[in-house]
């Protein structure tokens, strides 16, 4: 006799079903579909998230043995390899970006008061990209190099939580610093990245929004100072200066002045330039600021090392650009779970914890806060000390 619900189910309780609904119906889904549902597809590729999956074979063995269970998980159709491949080889990608989207909106607003590590009241997005090599002969539409596929993941991550506000899905081709035209500024808010995106001609769109970047310097760039800011050397800074660009094209794509910040880190014994066009916040907040990018590349490390991302279960790029989208709505559910619970475990350890106890009916705030943390992985933990969410 079932008694009380599996932890799955509980999980996706916190689901917004209306809006997934909305996202499958915008797209059509499950149109003309009678057996599984986009919605079974979706639970079946969480379940392979939640439990490390690393097959087709993998997640249909594993929810087969479990069939009784299966109705009280919320899948209704039939499960078989070839159905699931199907689905994610032809089921629109975009249902569940959309859906993503809705879940990354309701977690940016439980973290929305949250502190960073630096005392700013504005919106501080950190923008940077990660390369997930791919077989080029399997997926040959990935084009990297002659001889080697990959996908880009470019992502715009909220500091205050971290979530990411905005994902792109791109081939290995792409340059990084071609996402800045897409993006969708807003007036106020910080944009942090290295110096991948140094294109004068896009850092002025950013300051034509009303918006604060904050970037390296290249070596080769030309410039002239017209005035330079007393500095304490005590913390690391060893110049704030005002200046404008020289370079022949530089000049005509940034006309107006910026601020340079040179700093020496004590920790890494290294020199960093800066460039940006906020000459309100302090010297040492620019820097600070920078050092807070660190989080967009520990969420980069986080999701390539605890979602599965590294095998994928099918080689078309519908196929791809679905895992991985339902890998980032299951990283942001967790996120949202864990705000809404209040619990202080990391991601990483309730992850851990859901692994091992999908199928049991304990309440789920029993299993995250009566578990045993002590003994987690050290080398983990040190890993993930900025991303403790």
């Amino acid at each position: 006799m079932n008694t009380g619900k599996t932890i799955f189910s509980q999980v996706m309780e916190f689901l917004p079903l209306h809006e997934f609904r909305k996202c499958v119906a915008r797209h059509q889904g499950d149109y003309r579909i009678k057996n599984f549902s986009c919605m079974d597809q979706f639970l079946c590729m969480s379940f392979a998230q939640l439990t490390y999956r690393e097959s087709l074979r993998d997640i249909t063995a594993c929810l087969r043995f479990m069939q009784p269970k299966l109705y009280h998980m919320g899948i209704r159709g039939s499960i078989s390899k070839s159905t699931l491949a199907d689905a994610n080889e032809n089921r629109d990608w975009h249902i569940y970006a959309d859906f993503a989207q809705v879940l990354i909106h309701q977690a940016r607003e439980l973290y929305r008061e949250d502190s960073f590590g630096v005392d700013l009241e504005n919106t501080v997005y950190a923008l940077d990209s990660t390369t997930i090599d791919l077989c080029l002969s399997l997926f040959p539409w990935a084009h990297f190099r002659k001889s080697k596929g990959a996908i880009k993941l470019h992502t715009l991550l909220d500091l205050r939580g971290p979530i990411p506000s905005f994902i792109n899905i791109t081939d290995g081709k792409v340059a990084d610093v071609n996402v800045l035209d897409i993006l969708f500024l807003e007036a106020g808010s910080f944009y942090i990245m290295d110096r991948g995106y140094l294109d004068f001609a896009r850092l002025y769109t950013i300051h034509q929004a009303r918006a604060t970047f904050i970037t390296r310097i290249k070596s080769n760039t030309q410039y002239r100072r017209l005035y330079s800011r007393p500095v304490n050397k005590a913390t690391g800074l060893r110049c704030d200066q005002t200046i404008l660009l020289t370079g022949v094209q530089s000049a005509k794509d940034y006309p107006e002045q910026l601020r340079l910040i040179k700093f020496f880190d004590s920790e890494t014994k290294k020199r960093f330039t800066f460039l940006t066009n906020n000459f309100d916040v302090d010297a040492i907040t620019v820097a600070q600021l920078y050092k807070c990018r660190w989080k967009v590349e520990l969420f980069f490390r986080w999701i390539k090392q605890h979602l599965r991302i590294k095998a994928f279960f099918g080689t078309s790029q519908n196929a791809v650009k679905t895992q991985v989208w339902i890998a980032i709505s299951v990283y942001v559910l967790v996120a949202i779970i864990k705000k809404r619970l209040n619990l202080k475990p990391s991601l990483y350890t309730i992850l851990q914890i859901l692994s091992v106890t999908i199928f049991d009916k304990t309440p789920i705030l029993q299993a995250l806060t009566e578990t045993n943390i002590d003994g987690q992985n050290v080398e983990n933990d040190k890993q993930l000390t900025m991303f403790n969410l």
